[in-house]
């Protein structure tokens, strides 16, 4: 029986509910050195066999790489997606489709107030007024809140998008959120997504071809000139670089 076929059967069951942080933490100690020079799909198969159901993954909905090689380990996995209220349609629709043609389980996960609740609560577009609060309140707490359920996360976090990013652990422990924290495809360069979604037909949120190579909320996200950074377009004007998920 291969190590996909293990896993996808181990995804069934719960190895770590119980467990303590400190526990996870020193589970994982030791693995990411194990795991650095892994192919994406021993990663997962990794987190699978040893999670079960209480590991996910989590897309922005840019593309469905991870989602589509995580389906291919562990079909009817966890993929939770933030839904801001802020959302471009076009993400939507990815969303949509992801749900609609991959064996996954989408997890639309909300915030605790609707847009115009927290226009009434903080002002109209908090997103201008203070952005960090308001991807607090839409992003980072109702992920937070989410991951509860799990003992570990899958992001689909490259070392190659950003400078903040080249640190960033195959396998590593989130101490903010107390979880285990997998970014499988951390070491792939922007080629291997490329040929990854061309070999496997994977789907591509439309707007990565009209200008945005990376994707957040409306209010915040603008094209980016061929050649610039590809997080340029991110609260374009600002000195904010991420939503602190990955802070």
């Amino acid at each position: 029986m291969s190590l996909s076929t293990r896993a996808a059967r181990a995804f069934k069951g719960t190895h770590t509910e119980g467990r303590t942080p400190e526990e996870l933490r020193e589970l994982v100690s030791h693995v990411g050195a194990e795991l650095e020079l892994a192919p994406a799909e021993v990663i997962i198969e990794w987190a699978v066999a040893t999670f079960g159901d209480r590991f996910a993954i989590t897309s922005s909905m840019g593309d469905a790489v991870l989602a589509h090689l995580a389906s291919t380990v562990a079909p009817d996995i966890d993929v939770v997606f933030l839904d801001t209220g802020y959302h471009f349609i076009e993400t939507i629709g990815t969303r949509d489709a992801v749900a609609a043609t991959l064996p996954v389980n989408v997890r639309s996960i909300t915030p605790a107030q609707t847009v115009a609740e927290q226009d009434a609560a903080y002002g109209k577009d908090l997103y201008k007024t203070d952005p960090d609060l308001c991807c607090a309140l839409r992003k980072v707490k109702p992920l937070a809140d989410t991951l509860a359920e799990y003992d570990a996360w899958a992001t689909g976090l490259r070392r190659a998008e950003t400078h903040n990013r080249v640190i960033a652990p195959v396998v590593g422990w989130d101490a903010r959120k107390g979880k285990v924290k997998v970014s499988p495809l951390a070491r792939w360069s922007d080629e291997q997504v490329e040929t990854y979604i061309a070999d496997h037909g994977v789907l591509v949120n439309p707007l990565v071809h009209d200008g945005y190579p990376s994707i957040g909320c409306f209010p915040c996200t603008r094209r980016v000139a061929p050649g610039d950074d590809p997080r340029s377009g991110r609260w374009a004007g600002t000195t904010k670089t991420e939503c602190g998920i990955h802070a």
